[in-house]
């Protein structure tokens, strides 16, 4: 009998890409996100959408990154304030809770960064499309093809 045939259209090797899906510009940060959430928004999004690694379906997921990213930022900043042992009511030293919080967080973290291509084993398993800088201004001396052996260079 063997593996059913897969139907028509469906991509034979490999999951089916979202083709042309990747936006041009970031989308608008989500206003419930905290602040260092935004900032970290601000900071990673336009790398994502330069590598054309952010879809306008991605607006959730990075959320969730950005987010996770925050809680483990202000669980390490309380972790540096107060260590990783306190004292319990009942004298005993005991684990802090924000070093729980902060390891769920990075786990979180660390799944994300998978999911976008952010780590070096994921990237070689994520569909990127680099999009090169638009030219401000094309003299007339500079060729419209690209040399190859330009391209080969940048491959190196």
């Amino acid at each position: 009998m063997g593996r059913k045939l897969k139907p028509p259209g469906m991509a034979v090797h490999g999951p089916p890409r979202l083709e042309g899906a990747s936006v041009d510009t970031l989308p608008e940060c989500p206003e419930h996100l905290s602040d260092e959430a935004k900032r970290e928004w601000a900071r990673i999004g336009p790398m994502l959408v330069e590598c054309g690694l952010m879809a306008a379906i991605d607006t959730s997921g990075l959320a969730l990154y950005c987010q996770a990213w925050a809680r483990w930022i202000e669980a390490e900043s309380k972790l540096a304030e107060y260590g990783t042992v306190t004292k319990a009511p009942s004298g005993f030293l005991v684990q802090s809770p924000f070093l729980s919080i902060a390891n769920r967080a990075m786990d979180q973290i660390a799944k994300m960064l998978a999911e976008f291509g952010m780590s070096p084993s994921s990237r070689s398993r994520v569909a990127a499309t680099w999009k090169p800088p638009a030219r401000a201004t094309q003299s007339p001396a500079v060729p419209d093809e690209v040399d190859p052996r330009l391209a080969l260079r940048l491959v190196k």
